[in-house]
């Protein structure tokens, strides 16, 4: 998470489709785990803040996928457990999301909800601000070998969230933080998987480290907060920079000014939920059912047919992820072109 339901309506407005059709269910002769138990974690109570949940926008001409979320936690008087948040999400457009691990704890979680459910994929990893702390009880290089091993499944499409953190972590963890980050994209090269990357005051080293230790072909810059500058350079080197409610905000015109600029191919989209919820409702608790939000704003900074931009943005992030879909999960692992082995408002 950083500093930001799934489903699908075609034009008519019909719930379920996908820009390439409905999420496939499994087969009835296939054997589904049950998904992992709502409520793992819960979000801190913010003094004076609406705790009132959003109504549902309309929805989305096209649909897309919330390519950053954490259904684990609950938030709100309503509380929502994953597939209350899935539904509500299918019926205003956003077909998919990438269900995004912070700690162990919540990548095992986030893997077993994937293996439940078609609209969701998954992310593993440590959050940089784990880093320091694991390094210091002796279990950073464990903990890791955990995250290579839930990195192999195949509904685990991308390792994340993972990075660099300057602004919580002070110059005593910048090194565990590294040590982990470079960890991070050995696994995700390793296993031919996308690398969602949080970037917290840190642009710098972060783009310097992918430069040094050669970034995995489909890289993410999660919640992207950097301006046109930095995301010229994403451009210049392919990688792809996820915009979040953060963009809707009324003095975020350094991130509209880089969506102006950036690579069009390379643009996703995200809620990062429960934090980061869109204008007009900030502060209030966050699902992927309110990304249209963010979704029509960026048609308006762009100037493009809204949908134009949501089956580009589909396109996009099944690019970086593949299918969604259940039927042959092994196969559609790696997007076409890539390959499974590569050498080359509170945030958390």
């Amino acid at each position: 998470m950083t500093a930001a339901g799934t489903g699908a309506a075609d034009t008519e407005g019909e719930p379920g489709g996908t820009a390439r059709g409905r999420v496939a269910a499994p087969s009835e002769s296939a054997a589904v785990p049950s998904a992992p138990p709502a409520g793992l974690r819960k979000r801190a109570a913010t003094e004076g803040r609406d705790l009132t949940r959003p109504p549902a926008p309309e929805p989305l001409p096209v649909p897309v996928y919330d390519n950053h979320t954490h259904l684990e936690f609950e938030d709100g008087i309503e509380v929502l457990d994953p597939v209350d948040s899935l539904d509500r999400a299918e019926a205003v457009g956003v077909c998919g999301v990438v269900q995004v691990g912070t700690d162990l704890e919540t990548s095992r979680w986030g893997a077993a909800l994937a293996a439940s459910d078609p609209r969701v994929l998954a992310a593993v990893a440590l959050h940089p601000n784990e880093a320091p702390k694991l390094f210091a009880a002796g279990k950073l290089s464990e903990h890791l070998s955990e995250i290579s091993r839930l990195a192999a499944q195949p509904r685990v499409r991308a390792v994340g969230e993972t990075g660099l953190d300057f602004f919580r972590t002070g110059e005593d963890g910048r090194e565990s933080q590294l040590e982990a980050f470079e960890a991070h994209i050995d696994i995700a090269k390793a296993n031919g998987i996308a690398l969602q990357i949080h970037d917290r005051d840190a642009h710098d080293v972060v783009v310097s480290t992918l430069l040094r230790v050669g970034a995995p072909e489909r890289t993410v810059f999660h919640c992207f907060s950097g301006d046109a500058a930095l995301a010229r350079i994403c451009a210049e080197h392919g990688w792809y920079v996820s915009f979040a409610g953060t963009m809707t905000f009324k003095n975020a015109h350094a991130l509209r000014e880089a969506l102006e600029v950036a690579d069009p191919s390379r643009v996703l989209v995200e809620t990062d939920a429960p934090f980061l919820t869109p204008e007009p409702y900030r502060g209030r608790p966050n699902a992927p059912y309110l990304m249209p939000h963010t979704v029509r704003r960026m048609a308006e900074v762009t100037d493009e047919p809204l949908d134009e931009v949501c089956a580009r943005l589909a396109e996009n992030t099944e690019r970086v992820y593949g299918s969604w879909a259940f039927e042959g999960a092994d196969d559609s692992r790696v997007p076409e072109g890539g390959s499974r082995n590569q050498s080359s408002e509170e945030p958390v």
